[in-house]
């Protein structure tokens, strides 16, 4: 959002610009990394310590635990990584040095050390928070507002999220489980500095996104300081930041330590969210904020279900789930590698990618209901739905002592199909609602919210081995559905408090429409415009 009002990038691929490639096959390299040590990270602290490829021998609830203290702070580090590039380096010089503290985590994290896995992790949770939330600022900068293509854009940049994610699941998942752990971490290194290199060649091609603001810009608003101080001039503001952080000290001091910690991370966040609601000039202005915070629940209720693919759903796979083959593969033989499975949501969004994106595109044109907070509620319900299938799959596991492969693709296929029309879709809309001053630290909170999604997945994962894998589907599956549908509930104010912020994309260059392939519509717009 912060280069949203620049003029797009000239040259264009494919209808294009030609950066939004660049930023592409980047960020491929990038999850190639990341998805590819978090298809083995859980299956490498469950393995047995003895053995030819030694884990760590943990129990399932201590893995899902780290699993989700880790994955949920290298989301919420985006909120540091987007003050940086708002306040000190600019989007561009953020995720070029992102990139370098990536390559070294995943580097160390080859080193078969304890102090070297934990070095590789914290890294990586630093370097993660460089880069995801201002790469993504920058696609959003490259297409002017009220460009439709902005949507499409996301979602193809959505799909070089997921090459990675799929291409890493199958080899880097190959090497961790049958050469050794810490190689697949090593591979993981190598393809992130691919990215590095990436991005290096094609910085011709964003001269004009990612650019840190003016002094002027920059301190056109409130200072971070300044915002914390303004605290003492509201009371009410002031009284929430304080009964916030009393219960957190004493959460930390009386009942657990990490909790403690991260409540009064929470609570510092939100008296920023607060400050940045009170430096807003104008009512739409603070009208679409708020539009914007109650987006992020919906993000953290889709994450902490969609979620269990790395944790519960992965142990799932490689526990519960009759992997045989009746017939033999090279390299493998006939049974499929658990961590394999991650790659079928990756394999999912290139196939279907396109199609839901355009599909939701047309029933716009078409002046239906296709609004950002709609389709955010309808991919949560798409998602919840698919865990039916693990339900099935829980109780032919109770029956059988083992289910079928089957259900594990039908589940990840409907998180897919969930996944597409809510997940690029709030990277979208963000860059749409945020301030401009603010951009890159609001889809750092946007993040931050994906990675308490997070950690409420790996709480909900550890809950399992009590109360059962199917109830923990059947009630991810309920609660899903029934909040998702109060968001529908209340789809009419909210849009209103948007302001129409998305009513201006409705035109839609020649080349885009004939890419849509409705001749109808395309000749509907021409009359308009004739008009």
């Amino acid at each position: 959002m912060a280069q949203a009002t620049t003029a797009p990038q000239k040259s264009e691929l494919f209808g294009h610009p030609v950066g939004l490639y660049i930023l592409f096959f980047t960020e491929m390299w990038e999850r190639f990394s990341y998805y590819g040590m978090r298809a083995i990270l859980v299956l490498y602290l469950v393995s047995a310590t003895q053995g030819g490829n030694a884990g760590l021998g943990w129990t399932n609830a201590e893995a899902l635990a780290l699993y989700g203290w880790y994955t949920m702070l290298v989301y919420v580090a985006s909120i540091p990584g987007g003050i940086i590039a708002d306040k000190l380096l600019g989007q561009k010089k953020t995720v070029l040095w992102g990139g370098i503290i990536l390559v070294a985590g995943h580097g160390i994290l080859a080193v078969e050390e304890m102090w070297a896995f934990y070095t590789g992790l914290g890294l990586i949770i630093a370097g993660v928070g460089m880069l995801k939330p201002n790469i993504s600022t920058m696609v959003g900068g490259l297409y002017k507002e009220g460009d439709i293509r902005r949507d499409k854009g996301f979602t193809i940049f959505y799909i070089g999220i997921n090459l990675g994610a799929f291409l890493s699941s199958l080899i880097v998942g190959y090497v961790g489980e049958n050469i050794g752990w810490h190689w697949g971490f090593g591979l993981a290194g190598i393809a992130m500095a691919l990215g590095l290199l990436v991005y290096l060649w094609g910085q011709k091609y964003l001269t004009e996104v990612g650019n840190l603001l003016s002094k002027a810009e920059r301190d056109s608003g409130a200072s971070f300081g300044g915002m914390f101080k303004d605290l003492f001039k509201s009371p009410l503001q002031l009284t929430i930041t304080a009964v916030l952080l009393a219960g957190s000290i004493y959460y930390l001091l009386a009942i657990d330590i990490a909790y403690g910690f991260l409540f009064i991370f929470l609570t510092f966040v939100t008296a920023m969210m607060l400050m940045v609601y009170k430096d807003l000039t104008t009512q739409v202005m603070k009208d679409r904020y708020v539009v914007m915070l109650l987006s992020f629940i919906l993000v953290i209720v889709f994450w902490g279900a969609f979620e269990q693919a790395g944790g519960l759903m992965n142990i799932y796979a490689l526990e519960k789930t009759d992997r045989s083959l009746p017939f033999s593969l090279p390299l493998i033989g006939s049974e499929v590698p658990a961590s394999w499975f991650q790659s079928l949501n990756a394999l999912f969004i290139i196939i279907f990618g396109v199609i839901v994106a355009n599909f939701w595109a047309k029933r716009k044109l078409k002046s239906k209901e296709a609004s950002s907070i709609f389709k955010m509620a309808i991919g949560v319900i798409i998602m919840g739905l698919g865990f039916v299938f693990m339900v099935f799959a829980s109780m032919e596991f109770q029956n059988n002592g083992a289910s079928a492969m089957y259900w594990l693709v039908l589940a990840y296929l409907f998180h897919t199909i969930g996944e597409l029309s809510s997940s690029p879709v709030a990277l979208s809309f963000i860059t749409k609602l945020a301030p401009v001053k603010y951009a890159s630290l609001m889809m750092g909170v946007y993040f931050a919210a994906t990675g308490l999604g997070n950690k409420v997945a790996g709480i909900v994962g550890e809950y399992s081995s009590e109360a059962g894998d199917g109830t923990i589907f059947m009630g991810i599956t309920i609660f899903t559905v029934a909040f998702a549908i109060l968001v529908l509930l209340m789809l009419k104010p909210l849009k209103r408090l948007t302001h129409g912020v998305e009513d201006e994309e409705r035109e839609l260059p020649q080349q885009e429409k004939f890419e849509l392939g409705d001749d109808d519509l395309v000749e509907k717009e021409a009359n308009k415009r004739r008009r």
